[in-house]
């Protein structure tokens, strides 16, 4: 009983001593020798961890990658929050590890004995390890902007609910059950618009991503309109090219849909991307829509998308409390 306490209270305190993880949020440190990442395996490590962010203007990896061999990985880079380590072995396998050499971090390894064992195991694990990454990430992102909040009441006040919003972003527009919040950016701006809609409002399964345009569209039409042009009637709408991404999601606990896509202005050349979460709230026999959008032109959008996301996910539902 003695030894089983004396061990454990060791690894807490080597749990207590681990640094803080650094890096930049979405950034992933790639450990593998430089003849692998050239090669074929280097081709599948960026077919998974450099795949193009779904529903973006233009093409931006999921992770801005860091690759450098085994000897190179010491000293304040064994902080880095998300790492990926690829090595031939005579063992094959693949796992994560958590908070090895900081805290928070998670370490994707996968290890075989050839290229091809190295492969598979790397298709086999790699959206499990991306999952783990964002996790932490989002995370990160959270802890960043938990330090200074709004103290706005306005969404717990028109639709109780609550977000964890940086005080940077103010309420804009409230007007029925439908709140816009924003913040200016360098070259534009980052919004969040919250409402809710009845519980049946889907009637059909094979008609969902249609609604679901026809919802952001009717929301648009009514309150987000866009530059005044003479002889137009402009507002943000669902861009007709292409249909939007709908995954199942949970948020907060509650069966949601997640979707995301491009936005456009109807009559004018404008577009950005958009997440929005469509939550189930059946104890008020309603859904709650939260949708974080970017308007920012010519700029790279993901970071500020991740943040959107960020801020999505401290949804809370204040009868739920």
């Amino acid at each position: 009983m003695t030894l089983a306490i004396f061990i454990s209270c060791e690894e807490k305190q080597k749990k207590n001593y681990l640094p803080e993880s650094i890096g930049a949020i979405n950034s992933l440190a790639v450990i593998m020798d430089n003849e692998l990442w050239e090669g074929k395996v280097g081709d599948h490590v960026r077919q998974h961890f450099a795949a193009p962010v779904l529903g973006l203007t233009w093409e931006e990896p999921l992770f801005t990658i860091n690759q450098m061999p085994a000897k190179v990985f010491s000293g304040s880079i064994l902080q880095t929050r998300s790492v990926l380590f690829v090595a031939k072995d005579t063992l094959s396998l693949a796992h994560i590890k958590s908070n090895v050499y900081a805290t928070p971090q998670k370490i994707g390894v996968i290890k075989g004995n050839s290229d091809e064992e190295i492969i598979e195991n790397l298709n086999l694990k790699a959206d499990e390890i991306i999952k783990a990454f964002k996790s932490v990430e989002i995370q990160e992102s959270q802890k960043r902007f938990l330090k200074s909040l709004s103290k706005e009441t306005a969404l717990k006040e028109k639709l109780g609910i609550s977000l964890s919003l940086p005080s940077i972003y103010k309420v804009g527009k409230q007007e029925n059950n439908f709140i816009w919040i924003d913040r200016q950016i360098q070259k534009g701006s980052m919004n969040i618009i919250a409402y809710d809609i009845p519980n049946d409002y889907f009637k059909s399964d094979s008609t969902f991503v249609k609604d679901i345009v026809a919802m952001r569209d009717s929301v648009g039409k009514q309150y987000i309109p866009g530059p005044d042009v003479p002889g137009k009637i402009t507002y943000m709408m669902t861009e007709k090219a292409f249909a939007p991404y709908v995954f199942p999601v949970d948020i907060a606990g509650r069966k949601a849909a997640e979707v995301r896509g491009i936005w456009e202005i109807n009559g004018y050349p404008m577009a950005g991307p958009f997440l929005t979460y469509i939550i189930n709230d059946d104890q008020n026999n309603r859904k709650v829509v939260v949708e974080g959008f970017v308007f920012a032109p010519a700029t790279e959008k993901r970071d500020n998308m991740f943040q959107l996301e960020a801020i999505l996910k401290t949804i809370k539902f204040e009868d739920s409390k």
